[in-house]
């Protein structure tokens, strides 16, 4: 069970790339939407991402203020889009839903926005169960976890993308980030000339090559 003050996913609500009888012990790759959108809008990268992944795009748990559609990981009103204690919720419960899930083989993480501040948000709660994170238009949310130093002695592959002209995330989230990831992951990334709060195709060429080299497989020095 998760935090009370968050509603546990709906496993109802999740779109899986394949069915149950066809995931065990796959790379899962598991896909987190945005404010305002549901596990469809991610959903639509798929065709697009190497196949060697099986899929699961999930929808948050929370309904965003009206008149705003689809669904939130918590709430964007005045400060609490800095509040660290609302995004650890919102991964608690993410992660009690993937403990659900009873998968066995590697998890990596793709967050858009408020799903890419879960998502590394999840990998710092606990930074042994994900392989990788990729973080579009994301970041890290503020202050400390007890499992910080862990993740730091780790460095999980995570890849950070996001627009140079994208005004929805503060300026101060985007400067806290920028000098956080590199003390705590393996972080490869890229500023887009042009972009908004958005994902363009350059940025998916990007991400697809991130992806491709997760699936390699890992040779031991001789």
């Amino acid at each position: 069970m998760s935090d009370p003050d968050v509603p546990d996913l709906d496993p109802g609500a999740v779109l899986w790339s394949a069915p149950p009888d066809e995931r065990a012990g796959r790379p899962l790759l598991v896909l987190l939407h945005g404010y305002g959108a549901d596990e469809h809008d991610l959903y639509g990268l798929v065709p697009h991402l190497p196949a060697g992944f099986l899929v699961a795009s999930v929808r948050a748990p929370l309904a965003p203020s009206w008149p705003a559609p689809g669904a939130a990981w918590y709430a964007i009103e005045d400060a609490s889009m800095r509040d660290a204690a609302a995004i650890t919720a919102a991964a608690e419960s993410f992660l009690a839903w993937l403990d659900d899930t009873g998968h066995d083989g590697p998890v990596g993480l793709l967050g858009f926005s408020q799903g890419g501040a879960v998502s590394l948000q999840a990998l710092r709660l606990q930074p042994d169960r994900f392989a990788f994170a990729v973080v579009l238009a994301g970041y890290a949310a503020p202050g400390d976890l007890p499992r910080d130093a862990e993740l730091a002695e780790l460095k999980p592959p995570v890849f950070w993308g996001r627009g140079a002209r994208d005004e929805v995330i503060p300026a101060s989230l985007v400067a806290h980030t920028t000098e956080w990831l590199p003390a705590h992951v393996e972080l490869s990334g890229r500023v887009y000339a042009g972009l908004t709060h958005s994902v363009s195709q350059a940025e998916l060429d990007d991400v697809v090559t991130f992806l491709a080299k997760r699936l390699e497989p890992t040779t031991s020095p001789a």
